[in-house]
């Protein structure tokens, strides 16, 4: 019996540890890619973020993409659908750090205010309300010319890392087929996400990475962001074709910079974030949990929405949790294409999904101005000056999650002046402001968002708040269950999302149970 027990212990403490070092090399999520990677090495590929940057003018599109590449080095390619034969003046590569400024600047964020001596002198302030204002190609790139499979090379050339060339295409097999014969592993089911795009008369921007000319990092590529723009009365993103590189869940953030204009989805609900919360100390530490579960909420109450999180003036912010755009930066994000580039818009939309979610690219209107996440905090115990979004004559909209700290000073005076909020004490007199970067890498599922309030509703959101000593570690349900995902019927078009499940018991949590049941049954 005791050599049974030793032998069931050891089985046990053995598959405790192989459940272990699995979650810990589970897949982090993936954010969403325009197109999708085919690489010359017979290995998985993904796709684990990209942000995009789009201009619009008229007809005219700019698309600037980021994008971080997991997989095998061997002449690996993006394939991205584009509605005209592109030349190489029509394609740039960027710095990576204009992405980080667009990224930093709309980004929610976390602001803090410090309750001023209660004992000094009094000053007035008024609330800033801000008002709207390569080498010569060669030949050889690939082996085939594709005719026999209705795949037509369209043009072709060099820009930073990439190999450039143009596909046109008549059917989606061959297609396929053409990629396959040149060596490239195709993701699994890719003809029938390519066919729409086929049939709706589009071109294949393929950018083929030369392996010896980026950088690696952990396993991952890091390749210069591509700018391409182009004419097309449609004004979309090909978002369906990065499912296929996709391990899970996918976040998409698109920025669209347009002149005294605001976009939104034309193909999906959309919804403004909850904004002008008050929050408790413990958020400071954990700022990204808070927010990534606050998004996933928001998009469990609005099932298939796209969020919108800023629209504001590009060239101003308030506060400013990075500088705001310069007009360098708006130049070389597409401003040198356009007749005018003054007076921006800067417009960040969010969309979280899965390939069940997601039955459409991503078609964009003109919407009317916003405002929101804005003012200043006034009294002991404030409420903001606004919750969530209203319409407004200029777009002035973000989302602000606010931190008080009140004031723990002596009090020297007779006649205390409580509730002037500024920056901390003994510096300048802005707000500390942390943008929530990374959302879609941080832990999801484990924290309390009810908890993290410090107000008694909240705007937006069914969910009521609850004491942030209350231990429980499952968040309220919403009052009403939550429907369908909901989409319209459209046209095909073409050019570049989960609440927190309840999460059942673990494996290794019910093998310690049994682990423990033998122990008693040994003990008895």
């Amino acid at each position: 019996m005791r050599s049974l027990m030793t032998r069931t212990l050891s089985m046990l403490a053995l598959s405790a540890s192989m459940l272990s070092a699995s979650a810990l090399l589970a897949p982090t999520n993936a954010q969403a890619f325009c197109g999708f990677y085919v690489s010359g090495a017979d290995q998985e590929m993904y796709n684990n973020a990209t942000m995009v940057v789009m201009m619009r003018e008229g007809t005219k599109t700019v698309l600037s993409m980021r994008n971080n590449y997991e997989g095998p080095p061997e002449g690996f390619a993006m394939v991205i659908p584009v509605p005209q034969v592109l030349e190489e003046e029509n394609v740039k590569v960027l710095s990576d750090d204009i992405f980080t400024r667009v990224d930093s600047l709309a980004a929610p964020r976390l602001v803090e205010y410090w309750e001023q001596d209660p004992c000094m002198p009094q000053v007035e302030y008024e609330d800033s309300m801000v008002m709207e204002s390569g080498t010569a190609p060669t030949d050889d790139y690939f082996g085939s010319d594709g005719a026999d499979l209705g795949v037509k090379i369209e043009a072709q050339f060099d820009v930073g890392e990439y190999n450039v060339v143009i596909l046109s295409a008549k059917e989606s097999n061959g297609l396929q087929t053409w990629l396959e014969q040149e060596k490239y592993n195709i993701p699994a089911g890719a003809a029938p996400v390519l066919k729409p795009y086929i049939e709706g008369g589009q071109y294949f921007f393929v950018a083929k990475v030369d392996p010896k000319k980026v950088t690696f990092k952990d396993g991952q590529a890091m390749l210069s962001p591509l700018r391409f723009h182009y004419d097309s009365k449609d004004f979309s993103l090909p978002v369906r074709l990065g499912l296929l590189n996709a391990k899970g869940h996918q976040d998409l953030l698109v920025h669209i910079l347009a002149r005294g204009q605001r976009y939104e989805v034309a193909n999906y609900p959309n919804v403004t974030i909850p904004t002008n919360i008050l929050v408790k100390q413990h958020v400071r530490s954990s700022f990204g949990e808070f927010y990534a579960t606050l998004l996933d909420r928001t998009m469990e109450e609005s099932p298939g929405a796209v969020i919108t999180e800023y629209a504001w003036d590009a060239s101003s912010c308030d506060p400013c949790p990075t500088p705001a755009l310069t007009t360098t930066e708006i130049y070389t994000l597409g401003g040198d294409v356009l007749s005018s580039y003054s007076g921006m818009v800067l417009t960040r939309m969010h969309a979280r999904y899965t390939a069940k979610d997601l039955k459409e690219d991503l078609v964009f209107k003109q919407a009317g101005p916003i405002i929101g996440g804005r003012g200043t905090p006034s009294g002991r115990n404030p409420r903001m000056m606004e919750e969530g979004s209203s319409t407004g004559s200029i777009n002035n909209f973000q989302g602000r999650y606010i931190m008080l700290n009140r004031w723990e000073g002596k009090i020297t005076c007779d006649a205390p002046n409580y509730g002037v909020w500024g920056g901390p004490s003994g510096e300048d007199d802005a707000p500390k402001t942390t943008p929530a970067k990374d959302t879609a890498f941080v832990q999801r599922g484990k924290f309390k968002l009810a908890a993290a309030f410090d107000q008694e509703s909240v705007p937006g959101l069914k969910l009521k708040p609850v004491a942030a000593d209350d231990t429980s570690t499952r968040e309220a349900a919403p009052e009403q269950p939550s429907s369908a995902p909901v989409t319209q019927e459209k046209k095909k078009n073409s050019s570049c999302a989960s609440a927190p499940a309840g999460a059942p018991a673990s494996p290794l949590a019910l093998l310690l149970l049994g682990l423990l049941g033998l122990l008693r049954r040994r003990r008895d």
